[in-house]
């Protein structure tokens, strides 16, 4: 990623990029306006710790928000804050809002994971939000009306600036909320345009949306200065123009922060002074404040009856009136035959798995207890009651599957014939994957835990 100076230079002769009028004070100072923003931190108040050299999380936004950002500077969020849709998602939510308010936001854009909410726990949410939440085109399904504001105009250095947000309708389908519609992102727009245009001396659209669909609506109007986006594969590679509008995006889960620098004469008109996509480095110090907020979520989702922990619930994506064959054992009930593999698996981080949720405070987080306890979220596997008693750690049956059936088939019941299917990597990389796990290669990685059937006896 190039320096922010090396951008500036660039930026200033390749572009000379002339934006808007400004009218809203006098003199002859030049005024700067940096824009920072982000998008799809799906629920990342911090790095989940289970390795070393992870990068993002809002406890290490806050720190470079606090070191260099001035109080002038508009920070913005495109949208896909909340991780899911979840009860403990909405909780932790509430959370993040706290963050975005400490952090001192301007605007939250509603992106799809949010537009997956129904539209009542909206409507609750833009009530006791602490920061503004913004949507042009997610409307009540039967009066038509906006959730959220449409647009919030705010002002820096004496310059009107326009907020508006979109979210793209695609994609949604029936994930889409109930009670809720998304109208026409152009339609939508072409009405807050109508309404804003005399009021604001900069217009920038929070798109949550695709590179392309962004450029569409550049060309569209012409009136839109700054367009963030958004739902994409990776953060810009550089700043682009079309039509009249800068484009800029960013994504990754919370470890890529956008900067954009403006500046203005009063009185004239704004250019671009540098950009830079900033990635949240693990050398970051996470803000304390924001760690002991992750905490509290934590606690309250451990003293917090959730639908997970209702075996119905766990039951529910069964086909109707087709049982499940096998449930879980434990492995306990594995190692009594297969002593050998067993002592194989108590020498492995998985033997301890669960231990390193306790040591975090995070050993009743839904977010976390999947991939560190035995059939978490199936009818018969680990269950948030069970606490440390029962299908803790990353067991045989992790891997292999519920092995009630195969138990009882080796004492002796005839009336079952049960094999285990094979397994490979893949098996491995649901857990095993991104930052929950060094980079996966399983040359590496199988010969610690190697293991097969038991040897010939003596």
């Amino acid at each position: 990623m190039s320096s922010l100076t090396r951008s500036c230079t660039n930026l200033v002769l390749a572009l000379g990029l002339l934006l808007c009028g400004c009218g809203g004070r006098s003199g002859s100072g030049t005024l700067d306006l940096p824009i920072y923003f982000t998008c799809d931190t799906r629920g990342r108040l911090e790095p989940c710790g289970c390795f070393t050299g992870q990068y993002g999380g809002l406890t290490r936004l806050k720190t470079v928000l606090d070191a260099e950002a001035p109080s002038s500077a508009l920070r913005l969020d495109i949208g896909d804050a909340i991780g899911g849709h979840e009860d403990y998602d909405l909780i932790q939510y509430r959370y993040l809002l706290r963050a975005y308010a400490a952090m001192k936001y301007d605007a939250l854009n509603i992106g799809h994971r949010e537009a997956q909410l129904p539209a009542a726990q909206l409507r609750e949410l833009r009530t006791s939000s602490p920061v503004p939440m913004l949507s042009a085109n997610l409307v009540d399904k039967a009066t038509r009306k906006p959730i959220f504001d449409p647009c919030r105009i705010v002002v820096r250095n004496g310059c009107r600036v326009a907020l508006i947000g979109l979210v793209d309708p695609r994609g949604l389908g029936e994930d889409l909320g109930a009670g809720l519609e998304v109208e026409s992102m152009e339609s939508a727009l072409a009405r807050q345009l109508a309404e804003v245009r005399t009021k604001a001396d900069l217009i920038v659209l929070l798109a949550f949306t695709d590179e392309e669909t962004l450029g569409r609506l550049a060309e569209q109007f012409y009136e839109i200065q700054v367009i963030l986006g958004g739902k994409v594969s990776q953060p810009a590679q550089e700043l682009k123009r079309h039509n009249r509008s800068l484009i800029y995006f960013v994504t990754n889960e919370s470890r890529a922060l956008g900067i954009l620098q403006l500046q203005f004469r009063p009185g004239t008109d704004f250019r671009v002074v540098g950009n830079e996509i900033r990635l949240l480095r693990d050398e970051i110090p996470q803000d304390p404040a924001l760690s002991q907020m992750a905490q509290a979520y934590r606690d309250e989702v451990r003293r917090t009856r959730l639908a997970v922990d209702d075996p119905a619930n766990a039951a529910a994506d069964t086909i109707p009136g087709v049982r499940t064959a096998a449930g879980y054992v434990g492995s306990g009930r594995c190692v009594e035959c297969h002593k050998t593999a067993g002592q194989t698996w108590a020498k492995s981080g998985h033997a301890r798995g669960f231990a390193t949720l306790c040591d975090r405070k995070a050993d009743a987080d839904p977010k976390c207890i999947g991939c560190h306890t035995t059939g978490f979220g199936a009818p018969s596997g680990y269950r948030r009651q069970f606490g440390r008693d029962k299908l803790v750690d990353v067991g045989c049956e992790s891997c292999h599957g519920p092995g009630s059936l195969h138990v009882q088939q080796r004492e002796g019941d005839k009336t079952i014939s049960f094999t285990y299917r094979p397994l490979d990597a893949g098996d491995c990389k649901k857990c095993h994957y991104g930052e929950f796990s060094r980079p996966f290669y399983w040359h590496e990685f199988w010969p610690a835990i190697k293991h097969g059937k038991e040897p010939p006896q003596a």
